[in-house]
This record gives structure tokens, C-alpha cells and sequence, in this order.
């Protein structure tokens, strides 16, 4: 099975009404973060679908996709890449990992960050060291800093939270709305585990933090504790 004919299968899902929705709900327009991508209209469940039918495909067979203009050609790559990495052994995962880290400019859109990241990044460094974390937090590229934090998804359902503090703290003051959401997002599946850990980071940082990043952090809190860290009372 050649990208070519991945590309051909792929095809016979378009749906225009669906891509001309994507390209809003992506943000695709001049100046906005997603410009210039092009959608095809399939749903992720079909991707899915379709991608368990190729899981057998090596990463290297669908890297064409993971460079392709078009999107949903990026999600099915990123979704071989994921099942490939989680079957591999050492020397395919880091493979993968190095392939993915060598890409990231075409890992271009939070869902393809999101998909990924954990699995990948986040897999790989469980049980390394974590300091390739840090130059992607500190990327010039919005995408890179997302694949950061986000790829700490993975040490927070091992209860390793101290790579996901570290990241959040180099991301405090990003300028990126898609930053405050991800930082934010990780620090309540802090709380989900351990909410005395993510209320002593809130109670230092609460005051700093973008609106947007505090209150996707504190959304699981009752009204009154919200509140309280809104107005900087804690």
C-alpha cells in the first residue's frame, strides 16, 4: 500500500459541506492560526476506521501524508504513527519519535498536536529524561509549545506531574489563546489526581495566568473557590 493509494481510498470520503465547516471551526482564514489549510471532510471516527485498516503500515510508508497540504492526510499519518509507536520496540519508538520531532512543522493544528503528543513525546520520555521538553515550551513555533505540554498528558496518568509544572511555568505568559487552553486543561487533570498539588501551583501563579489558562485550570472547583482565584483572594 503505497501513499498514493491511501491518498485515492482517502478520496472517496470527501465531503464538501463538511470541509467548508472545518475551515471555519480550524480557523483556515488570512491571519488566523490555521491559514491556508485545506480540509477534505472526514470525520476523525471514519480516519479511525480507516486507519485500523493500514496499522500494519510503517511510519516511514506515511511520512508523504504527514507532509501533505491537506489535512486530514496529517491525521491519518499521525494515527499510523501513534498505533506503529505503541507496537514498536525501543529502536521503532525512537524512530518515531525522531521522525515526529523532525515534522513538527507539519504537526499544524491543535487536534493533530493533541492526537499525538501524549502518545509519542510524552510516551517516549516516560522513562527519560524529560529535558527535551523544555526548548519545544520554549519555540518560537505555537505548535511546538503545544506538542510540550500537551506531550506531559502522558506523565500525568503515571502521577508525574513535576514535568507538566515546569512546562506551565515556561508557558505562564504566552501570548497563544491555544497555549492558555492546553496549560490550563493539564493542570485540572492535575487536579483530577492530586488537587493539593495543582492548588499550591494555582495559589503562586493564579495572579499571573492569562484568564483564559485559570479558568480552564479551575472549572472542576466549586463557585466559591472559583471565584476566589478570579478575584486573586486565595
Amino acid at each position: 500500500m503505497t501513499a498514493k493509494e491511501i491518498r485515492k481510498r482517502l478520496r472517496k470520503f470527501e465531503d464538501k459541506q463538511q470541509a467548508q465547516f472545518l475551515q471555519g471551526f480550524f480557523k483556515t482564514g488570512p491571519g488566523e492560526y490555521g491559514e491556508g489549510d485545506i480540509f477534505l471532510g472526514i470525520r476523525v471516527p471514519e480516519l479511525r476506521k480507516l486507519s485500523n485498516e493500514y496499522k500494519s503500515l510503517k511510519a516511514e510508508e506515511v511520512l508523504p501524508l504527514l507532509r501533505s497540504p491537506l489535512h486530514e492526510e496529517r491525521v491519518f499519518a499521525l494515527l499510523i504513527f501513534v498505533h506503529a509507536f505503541s507496537k514498536g520496540d525501543e529502536s521503532v519508538r525512537k524512530q518515531i519519535y525522531r521522525m515526529y520531532l523532525d515534522n513538527t512543522r507539519h504537526i499544524n493544528s491543535w487536534d493533530l498536536v493533541d492526537i499525538s503528543a501524549p502518545h509519542i513525546v510524552g510516551a517516549f520520555l516516560i522513562d527519560k529524561s524529560s529535558r527535551p521538553l523544555y526548548p519545544l515550551a520554549k519555540s518560537n513555533n505555537l505548535w511546538e509549545r503545544r506538542i510540550a505540554v500537551m506531550a506531559t498528558f502522558h506523565f500525568i496518568r503515571f502521577h508525574q506531574f513535576s514535568e507538566t509544572l515546569k512546562v506551565a511555568k515556561i508557558l505562564l505568559l504566552d501570548k497563544e489563546d491555544l497555549i492558555h487552553k492546553a496549560v490550563g486543561w493539564m493542570l485540572r487533570e492535575i487536579g483530577k489526581r492530586d488537587i493539593e498539588c495543582e492548588e499550591l501551583f494555582l495559589k503562586e501563579h493564579c495572579k499571573q495566568m492569562p484568564r483564559t489558562m485559570l479558568r480552564y485550570a479551575i472549572e472542576k472547583f466549586s463557585p466559591s473557590q472559583r471565584r476566589m482565584y478570579l478575584d486573586g483572594t486565595v
